[in-house]
């Protein structure tokens, strides 16, 4: 009887945290940055990047994030004159985002593998019903966390930007002149669209979990 209830809080807990990392895991491919620099709404870049260009080369930046190489995968990109593509501050900052990066999908990683323990246990254990009722809840608190946060985004967007940095940075290390290679490839508008995007993805998850598996027999 006690595994029934602890089981279903377990599973509700990991939920969201799943749904988030999948979200990030998604929003990390080039596939995604392609359908970002073609939306009709993106701003160009005034400095002169075509559009093929910034795929190009956020495509780096982003696959750094997930690879294994070390910060001179970045440090060694050039323009067409020999000047590097990012500066020192640059590369500090890239640096910093792949230790957070790499470290949250750690955090997906485990509770992933979590959420599929749990559900061979309460497959092998009959207890099925607690498992589901557990990603029920999942998602509906999944879909509860995206609303609060997302309403406290769409208010103030710069404000809740600036709070997100100052819990995983150090100081104003994330801040750019406009001129600089990161504002060109990832304008203020790219990371609105990747907040939405998460939340959306989040919330079809958590309505694919809270309202599939209630209509469930």
């Amino acid at each position: 009887m006690r595994n029934s209830v602890i089981l279903p809080w377990f599973v509700t807990l990991l939920t969201p945290v799943v749904l988030l990392g999948l979200a990030l895991r998604l929003l990390l491919t080039p596939i995604f940055l392609r359908l970002e620099y073609n939306l009709p709404y993106f701003p160009a870049d005034e400095y002169g990047f075509t559009q093929e260009e910034r795929i190009y080369w956020a495509t780096l930046a982003s696959n750094y994030l997930i690879n294994d190489q070390g910060i001179s995968f970045l440090a060694d990109l050039k323009f067409g004159d020999g000047t590097p593509l990012f500066n020192e501050r640059e590369l500090k900052h890239m640096e910093d985002v792949k230790k957070v990066t790499q470290g949250a999908l750690k955090v997906w990683y485990a509770s992933l593998a979590g959420l599929i323990l749990l559900g061979g246990w309460a497959g092998f254990n009959q207890r099925w019903q607690a498992y589901r009722l557990g990603l029920k809840r999942g998602g509906w608190l999944t879909i509860g966390l995206v609303g609060i946060i997302g309403l406290f985004g769409a208010v103030a967007f710069w404000q809740f930007f600036t709070l997100f940095h100052q819990l995983f940075f150090v100081g104003n290390s994330w801040l750019f002149d406009y001129s600089d290679t990161l504002i060109r490839l990832f304008p203020l508008r790219f990371w609105q669209d990747v907040f939405l995007w998460a939340g959306l993805l989040m919330v079809g998850g958590g309505l694919g979990l809270g309202w599939g598996l209630k209509q469930s027999r």
